[in-house]
């Protein structure tokens, strides 16, 4: 048979998925098994996760990447998205944008490109990251490609999150290590450990897999030009980092709270014999307020950590619709049409409230459109049409034409481009 190449088409994952069938994305374990036995734990190497390499393999054929490296570096050039390029034999760092010619030919050696949030830019990348929203979507982070020249890598390091290595083109030599040395060189612009020991050595073809819990020591090296991996990366913030992003948003909802709008008063103060001391007046009336608050409840916290959580990545950037439709139009076509996320937007829960991109988006909305909000953020789509209204019913008002809204918060996220049809 003639050696043919074609392009490897990755799916949609399905809206609800099955967490408790074995995948091959996992080496035939189930979400619930890996979550169980692996999930920051350990290691694990799949071969054939994307059995369709194989199967296209066995045909004479060669699957090639969705992405072709001529996109990946127009990606880089454009400014929208963070890329970096590092260069071994020196190591160098650099940071994008990336001018034509500042990044080598994919036959130079000892290079490789890093291009963050690929997700938002190609549909590819947004199905493959859609098969990992078996892990909460508060720790996912974005996927990013790594392309590379043979020898190209980013040297010996460690990561303090989980990450999903998956190669997509070409063979890329993995070496890791559960050693508890972790420093590292100071003389260079790279995290790259100083001191590391190889314990496991494997060659991951197309279609493999290699998953890391954090502090996992590893170092990966291209084979092949033009050596694609694709790393679907999880956030993990510190307690330090979370707290403060809470506090500041609590802060703020206290301007909603009318009980504290009264003025500090002090009818009981008597005569002070050492008046640079704080009053006890004052800081009885500050540990009864703070009482009030229940600071100590995660409930005061969780929405303003929720919101931030929800905060779409630094780069990007959101647009409204070329031609704007008025709300009426809006919810017309909603029925007829799916509204879905930007790839860029971020969408939380709790409880029955939705953050979405840092605001909280149902909170004092009408119960349809609150729904409306819960069903965007669990399956990412929502229409009201006939394919789906059973499930929408209690999304509808019995009289459309006195609940259009001019503000409604949905019809807001789709004028400002966080909202897009399908």
């Amino acid at each position: 048979m003639t050696k043919t190449d074609s392009i490897y088409k990755a799916p949609k994952a399905p809206a609800r998925l099955p967490l408790d069938v074995p995948w091959a994305l996992l080496g035939q374990r189930s979400p619930t098994v890996f979550m169980r036995d692996y999930w920051h734990k350990r290691p694990l190497l799949v071969r054939n996760a994307i059995p369709s390499f194989a199967l296209a393999k066995a045909q004479g054929q060669a699957l090639q990447s969705p992405i072709t490296a001529k996109v990946l570096f127009n990606y880089a050039g454009d400014g929208h998205i963070e890329t970096r390029l590092v260069k071994a034999k020196p190591w160098q760092l650099e940071h994008g944008p990336f001018r034509k010619g500042q990044i080598p030919s994919l036959q130079s050696h000892d290079w490789t490109l890093l291009v963050q949030g690929v997700e938002a830019r190609h549909p590819a990348a947004a199905n493959v990251l859609s098969w990992f929203r078996f892990i909460p979507d508060a720790r996912l982070d974005d996927l990013m490609i790594s392309i590379a020249g043979v020898g190209g890598g980013v040297g010996p390091h460690v990561d303090s999150y989980d990450v999903f290595l998956i190669q997509m083109e070409g063979r890329r030599r993995w070496k890791i290590s559960a050693q508890s040395d972790l420093s590292l060189r100071d003389d260079l612009p790279l995290k790259i450990l100083s001191r590391f020991k190889a314990k496991e050595d494997w060659v991951l073809e197309p279609g493999d897999l290699l998953y890391l819990p954090p502090h996992i020591a590893h170092e990966g090296v291209a084979l092949d030009a033009g050596c694609q991996t694709w790393s679907v990366g999880f956030r993990s913030p510190s307690y330090r980092e979370l707290l403060q992003e809470g506090l500041w948003r609590l802060a703020e909802s206290l301007e909603d709270d009318p009980s504290l709008s009264a003025r500090y008063a002090d009818p009981l103060q008597g005569a002070s014999k050492d008046p640079a001391v704080l009053p006890r007046l004052l800081e009885e009336q500050i540990t009864k307020h703070l009482r009030k608050l229940a600071l100590d409840q995660g409930k005061q916290w969780l929405p303003g950590i929720g919101a931030y959580l929800s905060e779409p990545k630094p780069h990007t950037i959101f647009e409204g619709p070329p031609v704007m439709m008025t709300p009426k139009a809006f919810w017309q076509s909603l029925h007829s049409k799916a509204l879905v996320p930007h790839p860029q937007t971020r969408l939380l829960i709790w409880g029955n409230e939705v953050f979405c991109n840092g605001e909280a988006v149902s909170r004092q909305e009408p119960p349809f459109v609150q729904k409306g909000w819960l069903e965007l953020a669990r399956v990412h789509s929502l229409c009201l049409g006939t394919k789906n209204s059973r499930r929408n019913k209690v999304l509808v008002s019995p009289s459309p034409e006195k609940w259009i809204p001019q503000a409604s918060s949905l019809y807001e996220a789709y004028c400002s481009g966080w909202l897009i049809w399908a």
